[in-house]
């Protein structure tokens, strides 16, 4: 779900609502701009590198339920370099609940508070969270994304799908559990 501005009165609509090819474009060119931003002085926000989510990460495998591949790509972000380029600003939680839309565009992100500067990979993977090769293949080509932060990124996105898959249900947040289920199935399909 993301919000939808309608006579100014927000909606939700559904990730079918939107053109998510569309949707890649302009979040690559946001994400871009940001990163253009000085961050001096900038607060660390969400960008940390994986190794320190590993044991949280561990925490969530431990309760999930699911397909054991999962592992595989966790050892392979942790196994990336880690980012060794300048601190960049990164919004931190790019999830469509945090896009406004309006006329099947996004036109605006919500929702800063782990807003911050650090690696980029924690805003690069909204690739994954477009639930759609096409869409994910799109953003790649236009925020042209190194090997090592793209399988970082991948990593965080099997993070926090897995985080949300063994702590959430379809009957008690049926909108979000979807949302990481399919955020998987794009990540593992690769």
């Amino acid at each position: 779900m993301v919000l939808l501005l309608r006579k100014n009165k927000a909606e939700s609509v559904s990730v079918d609502e939107i053109d998510a090819v569309q949707a890649a474009r302009d979040l690559a060119a946001f994400i871009a701009a940001l990163q253009q931003i000085d961050p001096s002085g900038g607060p660390p926000g969400r960008g940390i590198p994986l190794a320190r989510r590993d044991e949280e990460f561990r925490y969530w495998l431990a309760r999930f339920d699911g397909d054991p591949a999962v592992s595989d790509v966790w050892e392979s972000a942790l196994a990336a370099p880690p980012w060794n380029g300048p601190p960049v600003w990164h919004h931190g939680d790019f999830d469509m609940r945090n896009w406004l839309v309006r006329n099947g565009r996004i036109t605006g992100v919500i929702d800063w508070a782990t807003m911050g500067v650090g690696d980029p990979a924690c805003d690069v993977m909204v690739a994954w969270k477009l639930h759609s090769p096409a869409a994910r293949d799109e953003f790649r080509e236009y925020l042209p994304t190194d090997d090592a932060t793209w399988a970082r990124a991948r990593g965080w996105v099997v993070s926090q799908a897995v985080a949300v898959l063994a702590y959430y249900t379809p009957e008690n947040n049926p909108v979000l559990y979807h949302e990481a289920k399919s955020w998987l199935e794009l990540a593992l399909s690769e």
